[in-house]
């Protein structure tokens, strides 16, 4: 079972999570863009249970203090193999499009295929590849919670029109979200949390694919 704090951070507005497994105190941090009071305080009183830094996609808004996890908590960075190149690539992480600026370049620990599990601590994380807002964007599903970074908003989806993005793909990424049995809590890379029965019901996009 896992915990779930919500902090927003950058120029964007980008949820940043941090999610803690109960049973172990083990954390993992979702899509640190910048920085923020929560994050720092998590890199300052326990480091040492900072075992993931799990990012859903490359773009700049949502990998930009990765840098700086990685070196005070030595957390494995965690991202799907077709979004690697982002992390030293400004060009595809879309930090010179929008900034004129690079970020720090970091090379990733572990590379995921889709289907791939980890084990934080009694929790297991489960990452399934939904591209359509980038080619290798994907969802971590812990018990009953997606984090669905640029995939699935609240009542819209993320962007298609930028590289590497395909409306195509996306159709097929919502078509494969919506066919998930049960109920689940969707915490999207920014906005608001929702439910998956609501989005299968409201969600313009969504309704579409069903």
């Amino acid at each position: 079972m896992i915990d779930v704090k919500i902090t927003m951070v950058g120029e964007l507005a980008t949820n940043c999570y941090i999610i803690t497994d109960t049973a172990t105190g083990y954390k993992a941090i979702i899509d640190p863009g910048a920085t923020s009071p929560s994050v720092r305080g998590i890199i300052k009183n326990s480091p040492d249970k900072v075992k993931y830094i799990l990012l859903t996609h490359g773009h700049f808004d949502h990998i930009g203090y990765v840098g700086t996890i990685k070196r005070e908590t030595n957390a494995k960075i965690v991202i799907s193999r077709q979004e690697a190149s982002c992390l030293s690539e400004p060009e595809k992480s879309l930090s010179h499009m929008f900034f004129g600026k690079k970020l720090e370049s970091v090379i990733p620990d572990i590379l995921l295929e889709d289907g791939d599990t980890l084990n934080l601590g009694s929790s297991e994380i489960k990452f399934i590849l939904t591209p359509g807002h980038s080619s290798g964007s994907g969802c971590y599903i812990v018990d009953e919670k997606i984090f669905t970074g640029d995939t699935l908003f609240r009542l819209s989806i993320g962007r298609t029109d930028l590289p590497t993005g395909s409306y195509r793909e996306m159709v097929k990424s919502l078509k494969r979200l919506s066919e998930l049995e049960g109920e689940y809590y969707i915490y999207p890379g920014h906005g608001e949390a929702s439910m998956l029965s609501y989005e299968k019901n409201f969600n313009p996009y969504l309704k579409q694919v069903i």
